[in-house]
């Protein structure tokens, strides 16, 4: 084995050590619309939610022992140098701010070069795809500057391209003219993340356990009722299983339908609750609400009754009340509960069920309908409240 591949092979093996994940995820799209405007990016195991462009690359990192690193080397170092294949730019940035990073050949002439936003701290770059010859590398800042040689006996050819590899701090890279980011959020192995693409009127939630950098794909689906409300949607199941559900409490003000408490920012939230015959007519076209075996597919593939409330319910008490135990959203359907109106017009449970009509008659008067708790990760399937009781309503694709 060639000496600078074993310096390659050491290099990486640190980098292993002090950074136990380094994922890179980008995304696109598919369905009605290939453009991702917009992504949010929430990290259900740790509560950390971030925005970013749906051009952006999210960087998920996770940093430990870093304080082996040496911060008291105030140059620019190379390894391997000469380079066959690859080397690895290290050095140390004594104060936060903007950083251009350089490589030129000897006539002067720019290779290639990036500029990144960095904090103070130890930062790694990983250099590829340079030509045989001898070249200068510069690190500017706005207070410092380091340089180096660099000697290439790479034969192969490739685009020149240098790139963050690890940092003691969090670092934003990015390459010059390219309206393109490297955002960095903090991740833990077996983290659960869901992510909200969007892009104009659509919508759609995927949730994912990254071990590996990936592309995350939004199959954008038009959602949208007859009073001109957008709805985000979540694919759930497998195969020819997979169900298309509205992500969001439906909110549609049509019939015998009713904000909790006749407060209308309760309808922003929860989303409206309905009689049983205004929900069979009130969602979106294209759409329409589940049926009760529908519904028992979806509780199927969650892990049946017992488990998959908290795999449905959104996580966190800003809408549920404490505990909302058991609650991961790992299938992005997040119930939100909006509570129940009975047939003399009294309100219950808000914050404490979350109640959801299907479209299943049990016997005249009667339908079967979902019931989640607050305080439980169980699904309860009921027929007790007429068809009078206003209950929330999600729909299913058709």
């Amino acid at each position: 084995m060639k000496r600078s591949t074993i310096i390659i092979i050491f290099i990486l093996l640190i980098m292993m050590k002090t950074q136990a994940q380094d994922y890179l995820i980008s995304f696109a799209g598919t369905g009605e619309t290939t453009e991702v405007g917009t992504v949010k990016v929430d990290n259900l195991t740790s509560g950390a939610t971030l925005t970013l462009n749906g051009t952006d690359i999210l960087h998920l990192t996770t940093e430990v022992g870093i304080g082996s690193l040496k911060n008291d080397i105030r140059t620019l170092q190379v390894y391997p140098n000469p380079m066959t294949e690859q080397s690895v730019l290290t050095f140390v940035v004594p104060e936060n701010g903007n950083a251009v990073i350089s490589i030129f050949d000897l006539s002067g002439k720019i290779v290639c070069q990036i500029c990144s936003l960095l904090s103070t701290g130890t930062y790694s770059f990983l250099v590829s795809g340079i030509r045989q010859g001898i070249y200068f590398v510069k690190v500017i800042g706005e207070n410092y500057s380091y340089s180096a040689k660099l000697i290439s006996q790479n034969n192969l050819q490739g685009e020149p391209r240098v790139e963050y590899v690890f940092s003691s701090k969090n670092a934003r890279s990015y390459p010059l003219k390219n309206s393109s980011s490297t955002i960095d959020m903090q991740y833990a192995e077996g983290d659960q993340l869901l992510y909200t693409g969007t892009s104009g009127i659509f919508s759609t939630i995927v949730t994912d356990i990254p071990t590996s950098s990936k592309t995350t794909t939004f199959n954008f689906v038009g959602c949208t009722d007859g009073d001109g409300n957008n709805y985000a949607i979540v694919q759930i199941g497998s195969g020819k299983s997979v169900q298309t559900w509205m992500a969001e409490n439906l909110n549609y003000p049509t019939g015998n339908s009713w904000c909790y408490n006749d407060n209308t920012s309760n309808c922003d939230i929860y989303g409206r609750l309905y009689d049983w015959q205004a929900a069979l007519g009130a969602c979106p076209p294209g759409w329409h609400l589940p049926s009760d075996a529908e519904w028992t597919a979806l509780i199927d593939f969650l892990g049946g009754v017992w488990i998959a409330g908290g795999k449905m319910k959104e996580t966190g008490t800003a809408h549920w009340l404490s505990p909302n135990y058991g609650a991961t959203n790992s299938s992005g359907f997040t119930a939100r509960p909006g509570g129940w109106r009975d047939s003399g017009g009294f309100c219950n449970n808000f914050t404490v069920t979350a109640v959801f009509w299907s479209s299943t008659e049990c016997y005249p008067g009667y339908a079967w309908y979902l019931y989640l708790l607050h305080d439980n990760e169980c699904v309860i399937r009921y027929n007790n409240y007429d068809s009078t009781y206003g209950c929330s309503a999600r729909c299913i694709k058709d």
